[in-house]
């Protein structure tokens, strides 16, 4: 009777551990659209950088704003670009850190799982042969 009581145990805490596994795939899932999102938009405000670089001092430059185009000082305009790839860019290496973070757990919670299958197919082995 015990064994049956310590199998019943083991798969419903392998089902927890399945549960948690996928939930962490999904975060992980979550952080590549985000970072891919973060991506596109560091490329293109990098080429607005350059092409911010290549005007002269006294040329117009123009913010959206809404429906409006607002006129914008140059320098004003490069501080801002570069501070949003700035923020951009550590944004970047925070999601590169959380990443990391859930793939460590991912391989841990599969080890876990993994242990908890071979602990089931023993105790089932064991069982059959009795």
């Amino acid at each position: 009777m015990g064994s049956s009581t310590a199998l019943r145990e083991l798969q419903r805490d392998l089902e927890n551990q399945a549960n948690v596994l996928s939930k962490l795939q999904k975060d992980i899932a979550k952080n590549h659209q985000v970072r891919k999102q973060y991506t596109i938009q560091l490329g293109e405000n990098e080429l607005v950088l350059k092409e911010l670089d290549l005007l002269n001092e006294n040329a117009n430059v123009f913010k959206l704003i809404g429906p409006v185009l607002v006129k914008q000082d140059l320098a004003e305009a490069n501080a801002n670009v570069r501070k949003r790839i700035e923020y951009i860019s550590a944004e970047l290496k925070r999601l590169d850190g959380t990443l990391q973070d859930l793939e460590e757990k991912q391989n841990n919670k599969k080890e876990t799982i993994l242990k908890l299958q071979q602990k089931i197919q023993a105790l089932q082995a064991g069982k059959s042969k009795s």
